[in-house]
């Protein structure tokens, strides 16, 4: 792939909303994991979950707009804004007919929506507001960022679970390649800490039971996991072509040179147990990076958290790197804030880029007892001071959905 560059970076998460925030608080594993208090969440078999606590202090949205938008959105209005602001982009000096949106969710926004299905039921259609239609679709984002700036260009909306965000990233960056727009603001964001999401999350089979130490229930890799702790937030990212980067001699964090997906196609929910799809997404991506398996640094994992989530994405990176496979530092930081679900592989990206800038590994945190279907250097507990040229990001759906984005330093 062409080089596409990432040039500005908007965070908005449970580990901090400032990027040195939240790269400090990343790179020593301070867990952002905690027991939901928002609502009553004792009943629920897994009750905590990564919190986003600073948004307001950094959003300029207005409470007139705030009343129509669900949360998922307005993180995501802040987080482009932030984003914008990094890369130094001036979005009314822009043609705004070729700047796009590519963003990506699973769930959709149903804060919004679990309050205005009550009233219907309680005080009938009138109690329902109008602005019910468009807060809740996993779209709404999207049109909410196009809207207050005015965007008009080619744009998409990725739903594909916990692979939406970094497909979206993914994809925008081949649009770029075609010359489909000038610049593009790509990532995602994610609002699941509601009853209704945190029931349907639940009912998965794939979240952590371990609500009595909170901090330590997200342990992907450890032979005691039982799956991933649910978080909240949104990740925006400004991408430009390198001719552009040029022109305006702007701040490049990183390039995305490579990007592959397949589909296992085995089962609704879990991946193939042989790990022979997602191996493909993680070659085609390389092909497409024009890199040879053994010039990768770093892989930043899914890291499900899950006995076969975690052993088959073991068992995929081991069926390309074969003997390099252990010598490769990997880690899971997601461990750290929580799983974002959607907006999983926007954080990582974002991880990665800062990891590079830095040359430092985040670590994989509470991982204690070795499994032996999991024997890879997962980056246990503490980062790892190294220098990263090439990474590759792994995020896998439910569904065998596999994407695998390639990074490298500029």
């Amino acid at each position: 792939m062409k080089k596409i560059s990432i040039t500005g970076l908007g965070i908005v998460s449970p580990s901090g909303v400032d990027k040195r925030k939240f790269w400090s608080n990343v790179k020593a594993g301070r867990s952002a994991v905690e027991k939901i208090t928002r609502f009553d969440a004792s009943k629920y078999p897994s009750h905590i979950a990564g919190h986003v606590h600073e948004l307001d202090a950094y959003s300029n949205v207005s409470s007139r707009l705030l009343k129509k938008i669900d949360l998922f959105a307005h993180m995501a209005l802040v987080a482009s804004e932030l984003a914008m602001q990094d890369a130094n982009i001036d979005i009314e000096k822009e043609d705004k007919k070729r700047t796009g949106i590519f963003m990506g969710n699973a769930i959709g926004g149903w804060l919004y929506a679990e309050t205005e299905l009550r009233d219907l039921y309680i005080e009938g259609r009138e109690g329902v507001s109008p602005f019910m239609a468009s807060a809740w679709f996993p779209a709404a984002p999207q049109g909410q960022v196009s809207i207050r700036y005015g965007i008009k260009g080619y744009s998409k909306t990725i739903v594909s679970d916990r692979a939406s965000s970094l497909m979206a990233i993914g994809y925008g960056a081949k649009n770029l390649v075609r010359n489909n727009n000038d610049f593009i603001l790509a990532g995602g964001m994610e609002a699941p800490i509601t009853p209704y999401a945190l029931l349907c999350c639940n009912t998965s089979g794939m979240l952590s039971k371990e609500n009595n130490e909170p901090q330590k229930a997200y342990k992907p890799f450890d032979k005691n996991r039982d799956g991933y702790a649910i978080a909240e937030g949104a990740g925006i990212m400004t991408l430009e072509p390198h001719e552009r980067v040029a022109k305006r001699k702007a701040n490049v964090y990183a390039n995305v040179i490579g990007f592959g997906t397949t589909t296992d196609g085995v089962d609704r929910i879990d991946p193939a147990e042989d790990g022979v799809e997602l191996a493909r997404a993680i070659r085609i991506a390389l092909e497409d990076a024009e890199l040879s398996p053994e010039q990768i640094d770093y892989i930043c994992l899914d890291g499900a958290g899950t006995k076969i989530g975690d052993a088959t994405e073991t068992r995929a990176i081991k069926q390309v790197f074969n003997s390099h496979a252990k010598k490769i530092p990997m880690s899971a930081p997601k461990s750290i804030f929580g799983n974002m679900l959607g907006a999983t592989g926007a954080l990582d990206v974002i991880t990665t880029v800062l990891a590079m800038g830095n040359g430092m590994i985040p670590p994989t945190i509470n991982y204690q007892t070795p499994d032996p279907d999991c024997d890879l250097d997962y980056c246990p507990n503490n980062a790892q001071e190294k220098e990263i040229n090439n990474a590759l990001i792994i995020n896998r759906g439910r569904g065998g959905i596999n994407a695998v984005l390639v990074l490298q330093k500029n």
